[in-house]
């Protein structure tokens, strides 16, 4: 009886931050990949994701790794690091989600992809701050939108208003989801599976099995690890972000801000275009 082989590409979100079990992340990748087997397929499941990881790091590190051996199924969901780095290129930022998903369906695999929630929105940043980070990841999400359709990906929506404003889906940290949110996540993808019958399992439940960490452990948590994370974002990108900020309410104050819009609009379809098409 041969296994399917499920490998998990990404960043936190597929690393499982936000739903710790037994001293170590889950996630959704793998409430998913419970899901996705039966007792005729069982499931061999690989997740490469990494906290932190770009789609630098998808296309150099993770796919190789991804490929041996050949997977059956592969998601990819990355791209807000991306947005958060002062060095954002949505045109490089194409061209490697286009390279890690023509590389993934040439050999056979089912690819799963999804759009993301804006990070700035997540973490409330003010109007000046927040608008350019949701510009860019409203670039990046047109990227995969189109990248998807292209390749013939499963497409989860969870860039929608309902995921985001739930706040009973999020951990403490306002950027990962918790079991919650992970539950729901995993229950959505299993949905879009199972409608073309590639999951043959019991879907997850969409409600936590776990108590939630206690308000200690999640202050524990952001004044550790998740101070570290925003001092390791803010070296990098607050100067740029201050100068975007400045950018913004230059545009504002002379009513151009729509402007903005249409140039980042521009740009991804630049990008787009200027991939070799299958």
């Amino acid at each position: 009886m041969s296994a399917l082989t499920y490998a998990a590409l990404g960043d936190s979100l597929t690393a499982g931050v936000g739903d710790p079990v037994g001293g170590a992340w889950r996630g959704w990748a793998a409430l998913l990949a419970e899901g996705i087997g039966g007792p005729e397929r069982p499931v061999a499941f690989r997740n490469l994701a990494a906290t932190g990881a770009r789609t630098c790091d998808v296309l150099h590190r993770q796919l190789p790794a991804a490929l041996t051996p050949r997977p059956g199924l592969v998601s990819v969901v990355v791209g807000v690091n991306d947005t958060l780095r002062s060095t954002f290129d949505v045109h490089a930022v194409a061209g490697r989600l286009d390279t890690v998903y023509r590389t993934l369906t040439g050999h056979g695999a089912v690819l799963l992809t999804a759009c993301l929630p804006d990070p700035g929105a997540m973490l409330g940043l003010p109007g000046a701050l927040g608008r350019p980070l949701a510009r860019r990841q409203r670039a990046v999400n047109a990227v995969v939108h189109a990248l998807s359709e292209r390749y013939g990906a499963l497409h989860l929506h969870a860039a929608d208003e309902e995921w985001v404003a739930d706040r009973t889906l999020w951990s403490a940290d306002r950027l990962h989801p918790g079991e919650r949110g992970h539950r729901v996540f995993a229950a959505r993808c299993h949905a879009l599976l199972a409608a073309e019958g590639l999951a043959r399992g019991v879907p997850p439940g969409t409600e936590p099995e776990l108590p939630p960490p206690t308000r200690t452990a999640s202050l524990r948590w952001l004044a550790t690890a998740g101070t570290g994370w925003v001092a390791r974002r803010c070296t990098d990108l607050l100067p740029h972000l201050l100068a975007l900020a400045a950018t913004e309410v230059r545009h504002g104050l002379r009513g151009t801000s729509g402007g903005l819009d249409v140039r980042t609009a521009h740009s991804v379809t630049a990008a787009l275009a200027g991939l070799t098409h299958p």
